[in-house]
């Protein structure tokens, strides 16, 4: 393996992942919290799919969705983990021209699909507190299916120009990329040519499915929030809000460190490139983990169900 970054070369046959730059001597001990992180995820994640389809009456769209993101999530961390741990415990840093690109395809495409997902969940969330009565006529099972098939359509192909666009652009430079993935801009600021149409379709991207999607989110809970504060009492108020708790929660997770991570590849230049490795691996890694424990644990139905789980395996 060659680490030079002086090659000619006008489309490499392979790129260098380096990991965390200036830790490579303690890449086994930092690949311990992070194999754990991915383990999390793998089980959390199949832990929901399993009560949902196991139990008749989570069988909604609250729960559908519920597993839609747990799909995502389990296709994401398996897009990202592996290649990591590989490149921690073995030092397999060389990564294939065309698999960098469809690891690309994949971390953006799913990311993207997250995002609809959540707006899917405000929707729901809004469909049940503020018109409580016409939720079931309004999100029937086909009205789901669809919903769930136009995020992956939309989500795909708003994706595909991604891989397309880096493998236009000439790498006479380097091919070292200085972190654990195939990031778009990680991978086309690489290039020895003027990037700007990359980097504007990936702002594009982001304003037009998470800027939009952030956008429905909000106007949804502020509709849910005025119903919410016109209930006749406290009690009722803090129930209310409570169905909404977790939601919340995994946005807020989602949506702050992508913007500033998104912003700070573009425009944070000046800032350490450990801040910005260490930024990459906040905003993908922490949902497919934080998800199924912070929908397990505050969810009652499946609570309930997972602990029924647990003690007929224990008597």
């Amino acid at each position: 393996m060659s680490d030079s970054n002086t090659t000619n070369f006008t489309n490499p046959s392979t790129f260098i992942l380096l990991g965390i730059p200036g830790l490579e001597a303690a890449h086994v001990w930092i690949s311990i919290p992070f194999c754990t992180m991915y383990a999390i995820a793998i089980l959390g994640n199949f832990t929901i799919l399993f009560i949902v389809k196991r139990e008749p009456s989570l069988h909604g769209p609250m729960y559908y969705f519920l597993c839609m993101l747990a799909v995502t999530d389990l296709v994401l961390s398996t897009t990202i983990f592996p290649k990591m741990l590989s490149i921690f415990w073995f030092n397999s840093r060389e990564i294939n021209f065309s698999a960098c690109l469809t690891q690309m395809y994949f971390i953006h495409c799913f990311s993207a699909m997250e995002s609809g997902i959540f707006a899917a969940m405000a929707l729901d969330r809004y469909v049940a507190i503020c018109h409580p009565l016409r939720h079931s006529t309004i999100l029937t099972n086909p009205i789901v299916a669809k919903i769930g098939l136009a995020m992956v359509l939309r989500c795909g192909m708003l994706a595909l120009p991604y891989p397309f666009l880096a493998r236009q652009w000439p790498y006479c430079r380097t091919n070292i990329i200085p972190q654990h993935l195939c990031l778009h801009m990680a991978v086309v600021n690489l290039a020895c040519a003027d990037i700007r149409v990359s980097s504007y379709y990936g702002l594009f991207v982001q304003f037009s499915v998470m800027g939009l999607d952030g956008i429905f989110i909000v106007v949804s809970y502020i509709q849910i929030l005025r119903v919410i504060f016109s209930l006749p009492t406290k009690d009722a108020r803090i129930k209310t809000f409570g169905t909404c708790g977790s939601h919340l929660f995994v946005i807020l997770t989602f949506y702050t460190p992508r913007l500033f991570i998104s912003l700070l590849y573009r425009f944070g230049q000046n800032v350490a490139l450990n801040f910005h490795v260490l930024l990459s691996r906040v905003y993908l890694f922490m949902p497919p983990m934080l998800n199924p424990i912070i929908y397990g644990v505050r969810t009652k139905q499946i609570w309930d169900r997972l602990l029924q789980l647990f003690s007929h395996e224990g008597a």
